[in-house]
């Protein structure tokens, strides 16, 4: 199982290398409550997704959990998903509880 500090942390090193790749400078500190998306976003849409991939990809090399974190599920839920650094890590988690669970069916 993987421990919501080291999905923090991935989720924390992707957001970084996001803002890199649109040269854009991190936040002075990325905590729980950072802002991904809405009212004082972080990232915009195009960067929301990099770091979608980026956190997919990351989870995979680091800890071989293979998930999905743009569902449909996801994109139509009252409240994204994707708000805070903290609301997509219990995103992730949940996210690779229901695979897991899904696939001993």
């Amino acid at each position: 199982m993987v421990e919501k500090q080291a999905v923090l942390d991935i989720i924390s090193a992707a957001l970084k290398e996001t803002l890199d790749q649109q040269g854009l400078p991190p936040p002075a500190s990325i905590t729980e409550d950072t802002v991904l998306v809405g009212k004082d976003a972080t990232l915009d849409s195009l960067g929301v997704v990099s770091l979608i991939v980026e956190v997919e990809q990351a989870l995979e090399q680091q800890h071989q959990v293979a998930v999905t974190l743009a569902s449909d599920k996801a994109m139509s839920a009252k409240n994204s998903p994707f708000r805070t650094v903290g609301v997509l890590a219990e995103h992730v988690l949940e996210t690779i509880k229901e695979e897991e669970e899904a696939a001993r069916g």
